[in-house]
């Protein structure tokens, strides 16, 4: 199977956010994706059935780069999805160090920034009722 990871351009913008909606059951991060896709922060990974997954990121986060949301499709997940997406950012971004986040409950994506080479760099309380937000760092 073939795979593609690339920018995301504003003509898929419904396509993502078909997949955001079946992933958080709402539109309402929508113009957040299209601010992201006018401003080159998207990419995506393409496969025969469509985009498989995306990702936000920023440069933003205290003059670093930080990966804002990964969203795979649910049909596409367990096939290294969004280790293929974060691996291609890690490949693009315009700083040494890459951070991003997840809950303390997301057992699946602390698996992925294992394998992704990410280590835990600290929490963040209080932004989920009881399930701390927890940091990593890629130093690249």
């Amino acid at each position: 199977m073939m795979t593609l990871v690339m920018n995301a351009g504003i003509e898929l913008l419904d396509e993502i956010c078909a997949i955001d909606k079946e992933v958080l059951g709402d539109f309402s991060r929508s113009k957040q994706i299209s601010i992201a896709i006018q401003e080159k922060r998207c990419i995506i990974q393409q496969n025969e059935q469509g985009i498989a997954g995306f990702l936000i990121f920023t440069n933003n986060f205290f003059e670093h780069s930080f990966i804002d949301l990964v969203i795979v499709k649910p049909s596409e997940r367990r096939r290294g999805v969004a280790a293929s997406l974060i691996e291609a950012y890690v490949e693009i971004a315009i700083t040494p160090k890459i951070f991003s986040s997840t809950n303390q409950s997301n057992t699946v994506m602390h698996q992925v920034f294992d394998k992704t080479g990410f280590i835990k760099s600290g929490f963040i309380e209080n932004l989920d009722e009881g399930d701390p937000e927890i940091i990593y760092v890629k130093l690249t």
